[in-house]
Protein backbone atom coordinates (compact mmCIF):
# COMPACT_ATOMS: atom_id res chain seq x y z
CA UNK A 1 0.00 0.00 0.00
CA UNK A 2 3.16 2.41 0.56
CA UNK A 3 4.02 1.89 -3.02
CA UNK A 4 0.32 2.45 -4.06
CA UNK A 5 0.87 5.61 -2.34
CA UNK A 6 3.57 6.82 -3.27
CA UNK A 7 2.49 6.44 -6.90
CA UNK A 8 -0.77 8.72 -6.19
CA UNK A 9 1.72 12.00 -4.38
CA UNK A 10 3.58 11.73 -7.92
CA UNK A 11 0.97 11.45 -9.89
CA UNK A 12 -1.67 14.59 -8.10
CA UNK A 13 1.45 17.18 -9.09
CA UNK A 14 -0.62 16.67 -12.67
CA UNK A 15 -2.34 20.04 -13.53
CA UNK A 16 -6.20 19.74 -12.99
CA UNK A 17 -8.41 19.19 -15.95
CA UNK A 18 -11.53 20.78 -16.91
CA UNK A 19 -13.84 18.47 -14.97
CA UNK A 20 -12.08 19.42 -11.94
CA UNK A 21 -10.70 16.06 -12.15
CA UNK A 22 -6.85 16.21 -10.92
CA UNK A 23 -5.81 12.85 -11.72
CA UNK A 24 -8.01 12.17 -14.90
CA UNK A 25 -5.81 13.81 -16.97
CA UNK A 26 -3.39 11.24 -16.55
CA UNK A 27 -5.14 8.12 -18.54
CA UNK A 28 -3.97 5.45 -16.35
CA UNK A 29 -5.37 7.17 -13.17
CA UNK A 30 -8.68 7.90 -11.78
CA UNK A 31 -9.09 10.10 -8.44
CA UNK A 32 -12.43 10.62 -7.25
CA UNK A 33 -14.16 11.44 -3.70
CA UNK A 34 -18.30 11.52 -1.98
CA UNK A 35 -18.98 12.81 1.50
CA UNK A 36 -22.16 11.63 2.81
CA UNK A 37 -23.75 13.23 5.20
CA UNK A 38 -27.60 11.53 6.88
CA UNK A 39 -29.45 13.90 9.51
CA UNK A 40 -32.93 11.33 10.30
CA UNK A 41 -34.99 11.62 13.23
CA UNK A 42 -38.68 9.63 14.20
CA UNK A 43 -41.34 11.29 15.87
CA UNK A 44 -42.96 9.89 19.26
CA UNK A 45 -44.86 6.95 18.28
CA UNK A 46 -47.40 3.75 20.46
CA UNK A 47 -44.16 1.76 21.53
CA UNK A 48 -46.98 -0.90 22.85
CA UNK A 49 -44.66 -1.31 26.65
CA UNK A 50 -42.11 -3.46 24.68
CA UNK A 51 -38.89 -2.62 26.47
CA UNK A 52 -35.91 -5.42 24.64
CA UNK A 53 -32.48 -5.12 23.98
CA UNK A 54 -33.53 -4.27 20.39
CA UNK A 55 -36.52 -2.13 21.12
CA UNK A 56 -36.41 0.83 18.77
CA UNK A 57 -37.13 3.81 20.98
CA UNK A 58 -40.53 5.07 21.32
CA UNK A 59 -39.39 8.12 21.92
CA UNK A 60 -38.44 11.10 19.32
CA UNK A 61 -35.25 10.43 18.29
CA UNK A 62 -32.17 12.09 16.16
CA UNK A 63 -29.67 10.81 14.62
CA UNK A 64 -26.64 11.90 12.25
CA UNK A 65 -24.13 9.26 10.29
CA UNK A 66 -21.00 10.31 7.84
CA UNK A 67 -19.33 8.63 5.41
CA UNK A 68 -16.59 9.71 3.20
CA UNK A 69 -14.83 7.77 0.66
CA UNK A 70 -11.62 8.13 -1.79
CA UNK A 71 -11.88 6.03 -4.78
CA UNK A 72 -8.19 5.47 -5.92
CA UNK A 73 -7.60 3.78 -9.85
CA UNK A 74 -4.31 2.38 -11.62
CA UNK A 75 -4.78 0.65 -14.77
CA UNK A 76 -1.76 -1.31 -14.43
CA UNK A 77 -2.13 -2.96 -17.74
CA UNK A 78 -4.11 -3.55 -20.88
CA UNK A 79 -7.51 -4.74 -19.64
CA UNK A 80 -5.96 -4.70 -15.81
CA UNK A 81 -7.00 -2.26 -12.95
CA UNK A 82 -5.88 -1.43 -9.22
CA UNK A 83 -8.39 0.44 -7.31
CA UNK A 84 -7.82 1.26 -3.31
CA UNK A 85 -10.82 2.95 -1.20
CA UNK A 86 -10.14 4.54 1.76
CA UNK A 87 -13.13 5.10 4.05
CA UNK A 88 -14.20 6.76 7.19
CA UNK A 89 -17.90 6.18 8.59
CA UNK A 90 -19.45 6.74 11.94
CA UNK A 91 -22.76 7.86 13.85
CA UNK A 92 -25.97 5.89 14.23
CA UNK A 93 -29.10 5.66 13.32
CA UNK A 94 -32.37 6.36 14.42
CA UNK A 95 -34.16 4.65 18.54
CA UNK A 96 -30.15 3.70 19.71
CA UNK A 97 -31.15 2.97 23.02
CA UNK A 98 -27.40 2.71 23.86
CA UNK A 99 -27.94 4.50 27.72
CA UNK A 100 -30.72 2.26 28.87
CA UNK A 101 -29.01 -0.72 27.24
CA UNK A 102 -27.94 -3.30 30.61
CA UNK A 103 -25.88 -5.33 27.68
CA UNK A 104 -22.07 -4.88 26.40
CA UNK A 105 -22.39 -1.51 24.10
CA UNK A 106 -19.26 -3.38 23.00
CA UNK A 107 -21.71 -6.12 20.44
CA UNK A 108 -24.35 -3.19 19.65
CA UNK A 109 -25.25 -2.59 16.49
CA UNK A 110 -25.82 1.25 14.86
CA UNK A 111 -29.43 0.02 13.34
CA UNK A 112 -31.88 -2.33 15.46
CA UNK A 113 -35.44 -2.07 15.83
CA UNK A 114 -36.59 -2.41 12.08
CA UNK A 115 -35.71 -4.70 9.93
CA UNK A 116 -36.18 -2.88 6.97
CA UNK A 117 -33.47 0.23 8.34
CA UNK A 118 -34.50 3.57 7.19
CA UNK A 119 -30.44 4.69 6.75
CA UNK A 120 -28.64 2.61 4.10
CA UNK A 121 -25.23 4.26 5.28
CA UNK A 122 -25.61 3.03 8.94
CA UNK A 123 -24.62 -0.56 7.38
CA UNK A 124 -21.25 0.87 6.90
CA UNK A 125 -20.88 2.10 10.34
CA UNK A 126 -19.28 -0.32 12.66
CA UNK A 127 -19.57 1.84 15.54
CA UNK A 128 -20.66 5.60 16.64
CA UNK A 129 -17.10 6.83 16.60
CA UNK A 130 -15.72 7.52 13.35
CA UNK A 131 -13.29 5.18 11.64
CA UNK A 132 -10.61 4.98 9.14
CA UNK A 133 -10.76 1.44 7.12
CA UNK A 134 -9.78 0.50 4.14
CA UNK A 135 -13.27 -0.40 2.15
CA UNK A 136 -11.58 -2.06 -0.90
CA UNK A 137 -8.45 -3.45 -2.12
CA UNK A 138 -9.55 -5.05 -5.39
CA UNK A 139 -7.50 -6.62 -8.86
CA UNK A 140 -9.83 -6.41 -11.83
CA UNK A 141 -8.65 -7.85 -15.01
CA UNK A 142 -10.72 -7.51 -18.05
CA UNK A 143 -10.41 -10.11 -21.02
CA UNK A 144 -12.13 -9.46 -24.71
CA UNK A 145 -13.97 -12.03 -26.15
CA UNK A 146 -13.56 -12.77 -29.82
CA UNK A 147 -12.89 -9.53 -31.99
CA UNK A 148 -15.70 -7.48 -29.79
CA UNK A 149 -16.60 -4.13 -30.43
CA UNK A 150 -15.04 -1.66 -27.44
CA UNK A 151 -16.67 1.18 -26.04
CA UNK A 152 -15.17 3.97 -24.54
CA UNK A 153 -16.14 4.74 -20.84
CA UNK A 154 -15.41 8.07 -18.69
CA UNK A 155 -13.53 7.83 -15.57
CA UNK A 156 -15.62 7.14 -12.44
CA UNK A 157 -15.53 5.63 -8.95
CA UNK A 158 -13.66 2.93 -9.56
CA UNK A 159 -13.15 3.15 -13.21
CA UNK A 160 -10.48 4.26 -15.41
CA UNK A 161 -10.92 5.99 -18.48
CA UNK A 162 -10.46 4.27 -21.49
CA UNK A 163 -12.00 1.24 -24.06
CA UNK A 164 -13.90 -1.22 -22.89
CA UNK A 165 -14.58 -4.30 -24.89
CA UNK A 166 -18.47 -4.76 -25.28
CA UNK A 167 -18.35 -8.69 -24.68
CA UNK A 168 -16.17 -9.37 -22.10
CA UNK A 169 -14.87 -11.44 -19.26
CA UNK A 170 -14.22 -9.56 -15.67
CA UNK A 171 -12.61 -11.08 -13.00
CA UNK A 172 -11.94 -9.15 -9.55
CA UNK A 173 -10.26 -11.06 -6.90
CA UNK A 174 -9.69 -8.99 -3.55
CA UNK A 175 -11.60 -6.70 -1.22
CA UNK A 176 -14.88 -5.24 -2.37
CA UNK A 177 -18.76 -5.10 -1.98
CA UNK A 178 -20.83 -7.48 -3.53
CA UNK A 179 -23.10 -5.34 -4.35
CA UNK A 180 -20.96 -3.47 -6.74
CA UNK A 181 -21.47 -6.05 -9.26
CA UNK A 182 -24.60 -7.96 -8.10
CA UNK A 183 -28.57 -6.92 -7.94
CA UNK A 184 -27.66 -3.50 -9.36
CA UNK A 185 -30.32 -1.25 -10.44
CA UNK A 186 -30.69 1.88 -11.22
CA UNK A 187 -33.11 3.47 -9.57
CA UNK A 188 -32.49 1.72 -6.32
CA UNK A 189 -29.40 0.89 -5.31
CA UNK A 190 -27.13 3.46 -3.52
CA UNK A 191 -28.15 4.85 -0.30
CA UNK A 192 -26.15 8.04 -1.47
CA UNK A 193 -28.51 9.21 -4.47
CA UNK A 194 -31.20 7.34 -4.24
CA UNK A 195 -33.70 5.68 -1.28
CA UNK A 196 -32.54 5.19 2.03
CA UNK A 197 -34.10 2.15 3.13
CA UNK A 198 -32.24 -0.85 3.47
CA UNK A 199 -35.19 -3.03 1.55
CA UNK A 200 -34.38 -0.49 -1.88
CA UNK A 201 -30.39 -0.68 -1.71
CA UNK A 202 -30.54 -4.46 -2.18
CA UNK A 203 -32.66 -8.26 -2.00
CA UNK A 204 -34.09 -7.72 0.93
CA UNK A 205 -33.77 -11.69 1.63
CA UNK A 206 -29.94 -11.76 0.30
CA UNK A 207 -27.86 -12.27 3.34
CA UNK A 208 -24.97 -11.13 1.32
CA UNK A 209 -21.74 -12.27 2.31
CA UNK A 210 -20.24 -9.07 3.84
CA UNK A 211 -18.81 -7.35 7.12
CA UNK A 212 -20.58 -5.25 9.74
CA UNK A 213 -19.05 -2.39 6.94
CA UNK A 214 -20.31 -4.30 4.07
CA UNK A 215 -17.07 -5.39 2.20
CA UNK A 216 -15.86 -8.69 2.17
CA UNK A 217 -12.89 -10.76 0.29
CA UNK A 218 -13.54 -13.04 -2.29
CA UNK A 219 -13.21 -13.36 -6.45
CA UNK A 220 -15.85 -12.99 -8.84
CA UNK A 221 -16.40 -13.35 -12.30
CA UNK A 222 -18.75 -12.22 -14.88
CA UNK A 223 -19.52 -13.27 -18.35
CA UNK A 224 -21.08 -9.52 -20.31
CA UNK A 225 -22.20 -9.80 -23.82
CA UNK A 226 -24.15 -6.69 -25.09
CA UNK A 227 -28.29 -7.99 -24.23
CA UNK A 228 -27.08 -10.52 -21.03
CA UNK A 229 -24.33 -11.18 -18.26
CA UNK A 230 -23.74 -14.21 -16.28
CA UNK A 231 -22.06 -13.60 -13.20
CA UNK A 232 -20.87 -15.74 -10.24
CA UNK A 233 -19.06 -15.46 -6.71
CA UNK A 234 -16.89 -16.93 -3.80
CA UNK A 235 -16.62 -14.62 -0.84
CA UNK A 236 -16.02 -15.07 2.79
CA UNK A 237 -18.70 -14.60 5.77
CA UNK A 238 -18.14 -13.26 8.83
CA UNK A 239 -16.84 -15.45 11.83
CA UNK A 240 -20.25 -13.80 14.01
CA UNK A 241 -23.73 -12.31 13.24
CA UNK A 242 -22.93 -8.49 11.95
CA UNK A 243 -19.40 -9.26 12.87
CA UNK A 244 -16.27 -7.23 11.13
CA UNK A 245 -13.89 -10.29 11.61
CA UNK A 246 -14.07 -12.23 8.62
CA UNK A 247 -13.90 -15.77 8.41
CA UNK A 248 -10.78 -17.30 6.12
CA UNK A 249 -11.23 -21.35 6.97
CA UNK A 250 -12.85 -21.82 3.35
CA UNK A 251 -12.74 -25.74 3.28
CA UNK A 252 -15.78 -25.24 5.84
CA UNK A 253 -17.75 -21.84 5.32
CA UNK A 254 -18.06 -19.25 2.56
CA UNK A 255 -21.32 -17.71 0.28
CA UNK A 256 -21.41 -18.44 -3.14
CA UNK A 257 -23.60 -16.21 -5.96
CA UNK A 258 -24.73 -16.53 -8.99
CA UNK A 259 -27.10 -14.01 -11.08
CA UNK A 260 -28.30 -14.16 -14.60
CA UNK A 261 -29.01 -10.90 -16.15
CA UNK A 262 -31.33 -10.36 -19.42
CA UNK A 263 -32.22 -6.76 -21.29
CA UNK A 264 -35.70 -6.92 -23.12
CA UNK A 265 -37.71 -4.47 -25.05
CA UNK A 266 -41.25 -2.96 -23.78
CA UNK A 267 -42.82 -0.23 -25.14
CA UNK A 268 -39.99 0.54 -27.19
CA UNK A 269 -37.36 0.93 -24.54
CA UNK A 270 -35.15 -1.04 -23.00
CA UNK A 271 -35.61 -2.84 -19.42
CA UNK A 272 -33.15 -5.26 -17.73
CA UNK A 273 -34.34 -8.31 -15.30
CA UNK A 274 -31.74 -10.24 -12.95
CA UNK A 275 -31.98 -13.49 -11.01
CA UNK A 276 -29.95 -13.74 -8.15
CA UNK A 277 -29.28 -17.09 -6.13
CA UNK A 278 -27.03 -17.13 -3.01
CA UNK A 279 -25.90 -19.99 -0.40
CA UNK A 280 -24.48 -19.44 2.30
CA UNK A 281 -22.20 -21.98 4.92
CA UNK A 282 -21.55 -20.14 8.51
CA UNK A 283 -21.91 -21.19 11.71
CA UNK A 284 -25.28 -19.57 12.16
CA UNK A 285 -27.61 -21.89 14.54
CA UNK A 286 -31.10 -23.31 13.31
CA UNK A 287 -33.79 -21.03 14.86
CA UNK A 288 -35.72 -24.04 15.92
CA UNK A 289 -32.92 -25.29 17.45
CA UNK A 290 -32.59 -21.64 19.29
CA UNK A 291 -36.01 -21.68 20.35
CA UNK A 292 -35.80 -24.97 21.75
CA UNK A 293 -33.47 -23.70 24.05
CA UNK A 294 -34.96 -20.48 25.40
CA UNK A 295 -38.42 -22.74 25.90
CA UNK A 296 -36.33 -25.31 28.09
CA UNK A 297 -33.56 -22.90 30.01
CA UNK A 298 -34.76 -19.80 29.16
CA UNK A 299 -31.39 -18.65 27.35
CA UNK A 300 -29.41 -19.59 24.41
CA UNK A 301 -26.54 -17.26 25.67
CA UNK A 302 -25.81 -14.65 28.26
CA UNK A 303 -27.85 -12.77 27.32
CA UNK A 304 -30.10 -14.83 24.65
CA UNK A 305 -29.23 -13.15 21.15
CA UNK A 306 -27.52 -15.05 17.95
CA UNK A 307 -24.00 -13.43 17.47
CA UNK A 308 -21.89 -16.64 17.56
CA UNK A 309 -22.52 -20.35 16.96
CA UNK A 310 -20.60 -23.58 18.34
CA UNK A 311 -20.14 -25.26 15.01
CA UNK A 312 -20.09 -24.91 11.26
CA UNK A 313 -23.03 -26.29 8.97
CA UNK A 314 -25.54 -23.54 9.43
CA UNK A 315 -26.69 -23.31 5.56
CA UNK A 316 -28.84 -20.34 4.10
CA UNK A 317 -30.04 -19.93 1.03
CA UNK A 318 -32.33 -18.07 -1.37
CA UNK A 319 -33.44 -16.29 -4.79
CA UNK A 320 -34.22 -12.78 -6.11
CA UNK A 321 -35.79 -11.35 -8.90
CA UNK A 322 -35.17 -7.72 -9.92
CA UNK A 323 -36.50 -6.05 -12.98
CA UNK A 324 -36.21 -1.80 -13.78
CA UNK A 325 -38.04 -0.71 -16.52
CA UNK A 326 -37.51 2.73 -17.98
CA UNK A 327 -40.61 4.98 -18.96
CA UNK A 328 -39.14 7.98 -20.48
CA UNK A 329 -35.59 9.94 -20.99
CA UNK A 330 -35.15 10.27 -16.99
CA UNK A 331 -37.59 7.82 -15.38
CA UNK A 332 -38.67 4.47 -14.88
CA UNK A 333 -40.09 2.05 -12.32
CA UNK A 334 -38.67 -1.05 -10.68
CA UNK A 335 -39.40 -4.00 -8.65
CA UNK A 336 -37.51 -6.58 -6.12
CA UNK A 337 -39.16 -10.11 -4.88
CA UNK A 338 -36.75 -11.99 -2.67
CA UNK A 339 -36.76 -15.13 -0.05
CA UNK A 340 -34.79 -17.18 1.93
CA UNK A 341 -35.27 -20.50 3.79
CA UNK A 342 -35.46 -18.80 7.03
CA UNK A 343 -34.34 -21.33 9.60
CA UNK A 344 -30.85 -20.56 10.36
CA UNK A 345 -29.92 -17.20 11.85
CA UNK A 346 -29.30 -14.28 9.47
CA UNK A 347 -25.48 -13.40 9.75
CA UNK A 348 -24.73 -10.63 7.25
CA UNK A 349 -27.48 -8.06 5.80
CA UNK A 350 -30.51 -8.03 7.65
CA UNK A 351 -33.02 -10.03 9.19
CA UNK A 352 -35.68 -10.53 6.01
CA UNK A 353 -36.65 -13.71 4.87
CA UNK A 354 -39.63 -12.67 2.40
CA UNK A 355 -39.78 -8.98 0.65
CA UNK A 356 -41.53 -7.39 -2.27
CA UNK A 357 -40.38 -3.81 -3.15
CA UNK A 358 -41.53 -1.40 -6.00
CA UNK A 359 -41.05 2.01 -7.17
CA UNK A 360 -40.19 4.78 -9.63
CA UNK A 361 -38.41 7.71 -10.22
CA UNK A 362 -39.61 10.69 -11.67
CA UNK A 363 -36.30 13.17 -13.55
CA UNK A 364 -36.75 16.78 -12.96
CA UNK A 365 -36.12 17.53 -16.68
CA UNK A 366 -40.24 18.16 -16.95
CA UNK A 367 -39.69 20.99 -14.54
CA UNK A 368 -36.32 21.95 -15.93
CA UNK A 369 -33.90 20.82 -13.23
CA UNK A 370 -32.55 17.96 -15.44
CA UNK A 371 -30.23 16.58 -12.33
CA UNK A 372 -33.16 16.69 -9.80
CA UNK A 373 -35.60 13.50 -9.03
CA UNK A 374 -38.58 12.57 -7.03
CA UNK A 375 -38.46 8.63 -5.77
CA UNK A 376 -41.49 6.35 -4.00
CA UNK A 377 -41.50 3.49 -3.44
CA UNK A 378 -43.16 1.17 -1.05
CA UNK A 379 -41.66 -1.93 0.83
CA UNK A 380 -43.43 -4.90 2.48
CA UNK A 381 -40.84 -7.58 4.29
CA UNK A 382 -41.43 -10.53 5.75
CA UNK A 383 -39.80 -13.48 8.21
CA UNK A 384 -39.90 -16.82 8.34
CA UNK A 385 -42.15 -19.45 10.46
CA UNK A 386 -38.69 -20.32 12.40
CA UNK A 387 -37.59 -16.69 12.85
CA UNK A 388 -40.93 -15.64 14.14
CA UNK A 389 -41.13 -18.27 16.65
CA UNK A 390 -37.76 -17.16 18.12
CA UNK A 391 -38.54 -14.08 18.46
CA UNK A 392 -41.61 -14.57 20.06
CA UNK A 393 -39.49 -16.56 22.72
CA UNK A 394 -37.46 -13.73 23.51
CA UNK A 395 -34.33 -14.64 21.13
CA UNK A 396 -32.49 -11.34 19.83
CA UNK A 397 -30.53 -11.51 16.54
CA UNK A 398 -27.92 -8.54 15.98
CA UNK A 399 -31.08 -5.97 14.24
CA UNK A 400 -34.46 -6.90 16.03
CA UNK A 401 -35.81 -8.59 19.54
CA UNK A 402 -38.43 -7.16 21.35
CA UNK A 403 -38.59 -9.54 24.13
CA UNK A 404 -41.86 -11.29 22.98
CA UNK A 405 -43.66 -10.91 19.41
CA UNK A 406 -47.13 -12.43 20.39
CA UNK A 407 -48.63 -10.34 17.38
CA UNK A 408 -46.68 -10.90 14.47
CA UNK A 409 -46.94 -8.12 11.22
CA UNK A 410 -45.44 -7.85 7.86
CA UNK A 411 -42.92 -4.66 8.23
CA UNK A 412 -44.35 -2.55 5.68
CA UNK A 413 -43.06 0.58 4.22
CA UNK A 414 -43.12 3.51 2.30
CA UNK A 415 -40.33 5.89 1.32
CA UNK A 416 -40.60 9.22 -0.50
CA UNK A 417 -37.22 11.53 -1.52
CA UNK A 418 -36.80 14.51 -3.69
CA UNK A 419 -33.22 14.79 -4.45
CA UNK A 420 -31.98 18.71 -5.89
CA UNK A 421 -28.83 18.87 -7.31
CA UNK A 422 -27.63 22.28 -5.72
CA UNK A 423 -23.65 22.80 -6.88
CA UNK A 424 -21.89 21.15 -10.02
CA UNK A 425 -20.67 18.70 -6.96
CA UNK A 426 -22.88 19.05 -4.36
CA UNK A 427 -26.58 17.13 -3.78
CA UNK A 428 -28.95 17.85 -1.08
CA UNK A 429 -32.13 15.13 -0.42
CA UNK A 430 -35.09 15.97 1.67
CA UNK A 431 -36.13 12.32 2.30
CA UNK A 432 -39.56 11.03 4.34
CA UNK A 433 -40.52 7.51 5.45
CA UNK A 434 -43.35 5.78 7.02
CA UNK A 435 -42.92 2.35 8.49
CA UNK A 436 -45.72 -0.08 10.14
CA UNK A 437 -45.11 -2.48 11.97
CA UNK A 438 -41.06 -2.12 12.96
CA UNK A 439 -39.90 -4.99 13.72
CA UNK A 440 -42.31 -7.12 12.62
CA UNK A 441 -44.61 -6.17 15.53
CA UNK A 442 -48.18 -5.34 15.11
CA UNK A 443 -48.30 -3.69 18.40
CA UNK A 444 -45.82 -1.05 17.93
CA UNK A 445 -46.39 2.30 15.65
CA UNK A 446 -46.39 3.60 13.09
CA UNK A 447 -43.38 5.23 12.48
CA UNK A 448 -43.09 8.23 11.02
CA UNK A 449 -39.40 9.58 9.97
CA UNK A 450 -37.76 12.68 8.09
CA UNK A 451 -34.46 12.74 7.01
CA UNK A 452 -32.18 15.29 5.05
CA UNK A 453 -28.93 13.85 3.32
CA UNK A 454 -26.05 15.74 1.83
CA UNK A 455 -24.16 14.06 -0.83
CA UNK A 456 -20.86 15.57 -2.14
CA UNK A 457 -18.87 13.88 -5.26
CA UNK A 458 -16.44 14.44 -7.85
Amino acid sequence: MCGFLLLLTSAAQAQQDNNNNYLDSLKNWSLHYQFTTIVQGHAGFHGGGYDGRNTLSQETDTALSVTTTLFIGRRLWRGAGLYLNPEIAGGRGVGHRNSQSPYDESLYAPAVGIAGFPNGETFRIGSARPALYIARFYLEQIFSIGNSDEQEVESGTNQVKGAVPASRVVLTAGKFSVADMFDNNRYAHDPRSQFLNWSLMSLGAWDYPANTRGYTWGLAVEYIRPTYAIRAAANLMPKTANGNVLDWNITRTGALTIELEKQYTLLRRPGTVRVLGFRNVTKAPAYAVATRLLEQTGSVGDPPYILTGDQYGGVKYGVGLNLEQPLGETGGVFARLSWNDGRTATWAFTEIDRSLTVGGLIGGRQWHRPNDGIGLSVAVNGISPDHRAFLNAGGYGFMLGDGSLPNYGTENSLEAYYSARVARTLYLTADYQFVQNPGYNADRGPVHLFALRTHVEF
